[in-house]
């Protein structure tokens, strides 16, 4: 495809495949303002699309503008009275959602254009434009819930392009590795079979759920598998949580669909959490995560991730590993607390049948 970049990997059947990348972002998203000195600001995109640069991909990127979210798509998930509030207040010039949530002027097209982004991807991997795409939106929205705004987030971008694909009859996974519990996306879809659930985060951090009984409910209990890790979590944990409880249960769910929530948080350097992951930890996760759906399948959203160096070396270094271009800035780590809680959890799903 003209203008694409490729890498080489190895499809399920041993054969080698290139894949060709989607970007999508848009300036609308530096008109969102959380407010002053507020960790969610707009030098986040400017440090991830530096890190855009430090990959040193350039025009190798498929790169797309997104189109809005319409009031229906966004209806898949929140209630219409909660949309209504973000409206109004952006309407009235901004204000707070919530106590560490805030709207300003141009948050609504922000908002707007972020859960679009996901859409547009789909449309795009659908139309064969590529086989995997990376949408750089903000502000996040894994913790905003399907009546209220909550953590930095408003809208639940992972969660309308997960609805949107399951209604039409796909089973989608959807990995947050985010250092914080997705509480959004697991109220949205834990009694729902037809969506995977998994997410890595710090335990205990902001907001306090994602422990790992808490598992689904009704027709989609089992369909939820939190992987709550204490500080100082390394690398090589997260790798083991792949081996033993992510990539099965992607394989015993039968996804066609991946959707990663990509938070950078995780990282050692992150101002407001205490984990242990370098740049090159997120390369190696995502190496494993991109093998575990069909090309044309695979969506990666932008999440947290609150030190600007960490954010611009993570994304460098994820986008090395989906063009098999690898950026190595730092150096894998190993050796911190969390194997044990790996340990327990494929115990308690064992026992739990």
């Amino acid at each position: 495809m003209e203008g694409s970049s490729t890498l080489f990997t190895t499809d399920h059947d041993g054969s080698v495949r290139g894949v060709s990348l989607l970007f999508i972002t848009h300036e609308a998203y530096l008109d969102h303002i959380a407010g002053e000195r507020h960790p969610e600001r707009p030098a986040r995109l400017s440090a991830v699309l530096s890190g855009v640069e430090a990959a040193d991909v350039g025009d190798g990127l498929v790169r797309l503008a997104p189109r809005a979210a319409s009031r229906a798509e966004l209806e898949r998930i929140h209630t219409p009275a909660y949309l209504d509030r973000i409206e109004a207040t952006v309407a009235a010039g901004g204000g707070y959602l919530d106590p560490d949530t805030a709207a300003s002027s141009g948050s609504w097209t922000a908002v707007t254009l972020g859960a679009g982004a996901g859409l547009t991807a789909i449309e795009a991997l659908d139309r064969g434009e590529g086989d995997a795409a990376f949408c750089a939106v903000r502000p996040p929205g894994h913790h905003a819930t399907p009546e209220r705004a909550m953590g930095f987030c408003l809208i639940s971008n992972v969660a309308v392009a997960a609805a949107h694909l399951a209604e039409r009859g796909e089973r989608v996974a959807i990995v947050d590795y985010d250092a914080h519990h997705g509480n959004g996306t697991q109220d949205a879809f834990y009694a729902d079979p037809r969506v995977l659930y998994i997410s890595l985060h710090q335990w205990p951090l902001y907001p306090g759920t994602g422990w790992y009984d808490e598992v689904g409910h009704g027709a989609g209990r089992g369909t939820t598998l939190n992987i709550p890790l204490p500080p100082g979590a390394t690398g090589d944990v997260y790798l083991q949580a792949f081996d033993e409880l992510i990539g099965p249960a992607i394989s015993d769910f039968g996804a066609t669909w991946l959707i990663i929530s990509a938070g950078f948080d995780a990282h050692r350097f992150d101002p407001i959490t205490d984990l242990g992951l370098s740049s090159q930890d997120y390369a190696l996760l995502t190496d494993r995560l991109m093998r575990v759906v069909p090309r044309g399948r695979m969506l990666i959203m932008l999440e947290g991730g609150y030190d600007l160096d960490a954010l611009s070396m993570s994304t460098a270094a994820m986008l090395g590993a989906l063009l098999d271009q690898p950026r190595r800035f730092e150096e894998s780590t190993s050796g911190g607390a969390g194997a044990s809680r790996i340990a327990e959890i494929v115990a308690a799903r064992r026992a739990d049948g």
